[in-house]
């Protein structure tokens, strides 16, 4: 079996034509009318999250498979043996665009906003994983490009559609804890390397491996160990470090029932501080303005084994990840994605959840796959996934400018220092521009 795999592996190698991207193309490989009103799906990313993905929309047409990585993609050859395949997904927008109508984007942080940019710019619906943008500037753009095309949009916070969560939004929106003006959301990651400096010296890249392509708009680097395919996430070039990885996840709930939108100051400290990699250990402050009755929210971030003041929850032990919200009544905590408790326990003993306002679905593709088909709502989409990813990542921002910002969400400019900007909007590399 292993040598049959590397059989395979080789053909997808040698099969490349030189300088396009190109790995292979069904003969007579064309879009045509979906059977059953399928969608003709393409799949940027398909290793890790990528193949859970895949997993999730596998029901529909998947026309084409996008990695630069040929283990992941010999693995997804041979689960979807009639779709393209290739190495450098730019080529599927510039030269097979007419193929699809939809594109499931599972990449590196780093490579999340030019296909989405590019596909919302040939009205393509667009599935993107959390967080949805690498960097503030990028989250701000792709909301513009969002709002002028009138197709379904999804960021990969799953644990947006479930029913749980939806369910806290709701018990959170009743008011039964009284005006919320604190809120705790922490985390266990990172679970990969982070504080460290670049590894020295390079390696051979794998015969695998589209090493220049795995960088796109990064800057150059020489290959090593350390970056694919998991511990990405730790280096700021790459990934968005525990906050970018899990705040997604875990700010979404008060996030959402909240209308937090965007904050008027953030600052972060963490610690082993190193110029490439976040933090082993960090907590953020963010201050949110009152919305219209609501009063403003101060909303407190911890990972790397921090968590909230133990008598939020009466010293008893809480989950991984989780969040606390802080009323005049009371105290409501979440552990991710499970069941609402509330501090002090004895109060809210006959507490019966509210009358569901939200609706339900089997699960975070199908609504993408039916808001696609039909035009229904997503609720993750893109307005306000781009906002709560934009908010999530200026805590990133003020850790490594070092100081506290005053953010103003109207220009999308920090009004206090220019220490920011070089991470708000860093530069791309050459080819690699989507503007």
């Amino acid at each position: 079996m292993n040598a049959r795999k590397t059989t395979r592996r080789e053909f997808l190698k040698q099969s490349l034509v030189a300088g396009t991207g190109l790995i292979f193309l069904k003969k007579g490989w064309t879009k045509g009318t979906s059977p059953n009103d399928k969608l003709n799906i393409a799949a940027i990313g398909v290793g890790g999250r990528g193949w859970d993905n895949l997993q999730g929309v596998a029901s529909e047409n998947i026309v084409a498979l996008c990695d630069v990585d040929l283990n992941s993609l010999s693995r997804a050859a041979n689960a979807f043996p009639n779709a393209l395949l290739l190495a450098d997904y730019r080529i599927l927008f510039d030269r097979y665009a007419n193929r699809f109508d939809a594109v499931l984007i599972s990449t590196p942080d780093h490579h999340h906003a030019l296909p989405t940019m590019r596909a919302l710019q040939l009205g393509k619906h667009v599935y993107c994983e959390k967080p949805l943008m690498h960097t503030v500037w990028e989250c701000r753009a792709v909301r513009e490009q969002a709002r002028k095309v009138k197709v379904a949009t999804q960021m990969g916070n799953q644990a947006h559609s479930s029913n749980n969560l939806r369910t806290a939004v709701e018990i959170i929106r009743s008011g039964v804890i009284g005006p919320i003006r604190e809120v705790h959301a922490w985390s266990d990651r990172p679970i990969w390397p982070q504080a460290i400096e670049r590894p020295a010296g390079e390696k051979p890249v794998p015969s695998t491996l589209f090493w220049d392509l795995w960088l796109g708009p990064a800057p150059a680097r020489p290959y090593n160990d350390g970056y694919h395919p998991f511990a990405w996430r730790g280096w700021w070039d790459f990934g968005t470090g525990a906050l970018g990885d899990m705040g997604c996840h875990i700010i979404d709930t008060a996030y959402w029932a909240l209308e937090l939108g965007l904050p008027t100051s953030v600052e972060m400290d963490g610690a082993p501080r190193t110029p490439e990699s976040g933090p082993k250990a960090s907590k953020a402050i963010y201050e949110f303005p009152a919305r219209g009755s609501m009063p403003p929210v101060k909303l407190y971030w911890y990972d790397g084994g921090l968590k909230p003041p133990a008598e939020l929850t009466e010293n008893n032990p809480v989950a991984p990840n989780g969040i606390l919200c802080v009323g005049e009544k009371g105290t409501i905590y979440f552990p991710h994605a499970t069941q609402v408790r509330f501090f002090p326990a004895d109060k809210f003993a006959d507490f019966q959840p509210p009358a569901p306002t939200l609706p339900r679905t089997p699960s975070h593709y199908i609504e993408w796959l039916e808001a696609c088909k039909t035009g229904s709502p997503t609720l993750s989409n893109f307005e306000y996934a781009t906002t709560l990813t934009e908010a999530v990542l200026l805590g990133n921002v003020a850790y490594r400018a070092q100081q506290k910002l005053f953010y103003n969400g109207k220009s999308g400019r920090v009004t206090n220092t220019r220490a920011g900007d070089p991470y708000i909007q860093p530069p791309y590399r050459r080819g690699w521009e989507w503007w």
